[in-house]
């Protein structure tokens, strides 16, 4: 049976379109639904132009409530009925009785070697650190900040002139690249780890967050 998984992202969507584009032919799973907290998100934009459903929740209106804000993402979700949820980019922080409503289902894509780096500034604090290697990776989700089991990674090499704004350009097509291939094998019951070699980070088709 064919997987139906909702995206979750707040701004442009740029893993978002690389998981909707991977999700055609025999991929085991297809894309129901785009949610984000912001209404203004370009990202909704772009997965209408894909012919994928879209829905806004917009944080600003609960303000501190995030039990309010959850109870109306998940009834957005809810009416989807997904079988997966994909994180992309979505910049909220879910409370521990959101994400045990759907473990084992919701993966999320983070830009570090995990357990590296958890949380934001992660280019950054790679450089800061003088590490020699960085790069994303995809997890399932859990009450631990960027702390679930780690299904997927994906390295660069650290160059003597990057900076942070070099690496965050540089990891996207690993990023684009890493994760269809995590969910591919995911919507199958596949938790094994994968770790991209070096000739598979650069995906067909151009894409930019």
């Amino acid at each position: 049976m064919t997987k139906r998984v909702a995206i979750l992202i707040s701004g442009g969507g740029s893993n978002m379109v690389a998981l909707v584009k991977s999700m055609t032919g025999d991929h085991p799973a297809r894309c129901v639904l785009v949610v984000s907290n912001d209404p203004a998100a370009g990202g909704l934009d772009r997965a209408q132009a894909l012919g994928v459903a879209t829905a806004a929740v917009d944080h600003k209106p609960f303000g501190r409530d995030r039990a309010g804000f959850e109870g109306a993402l998940q009834k957005v979700l809810a009416d989807a009925r997904p079988d997966i949820i994909c994180l992309a980019g979505f910049m909220r922080i879910l409370t521990p009785e959101f994400t045990a409503q759907w473990a084992g289902r919701m993966l999320n894509i983070h830009p570090s070697l995990l357990p590296k780096y958890k949380g934001l500034h992660t280019h950054a604090r790679a450089l800061e650190a003088g590490d020699r290697e960085h790069g994303c990776t995809v997890h399932e989700v859990t009450a631990e900040l960027d702390g679930g089991p780690i299904l997927g990674q994906a390295r660069l090499t650290i160059g003597p002139t990057d900076t942070a704004e070099t690496l965050a350009a540089r990891l996207l097509p690993l990023e684009h690249a890493l994760y269809p291939a995590v969910l591919r094998r995911y919507a199958v019951g596949d938790r094994s780890l994968i770790t991209l070699p070096a000739k598979e980070t650069a995906p067909d088709f151009p894409l930019q967050d």
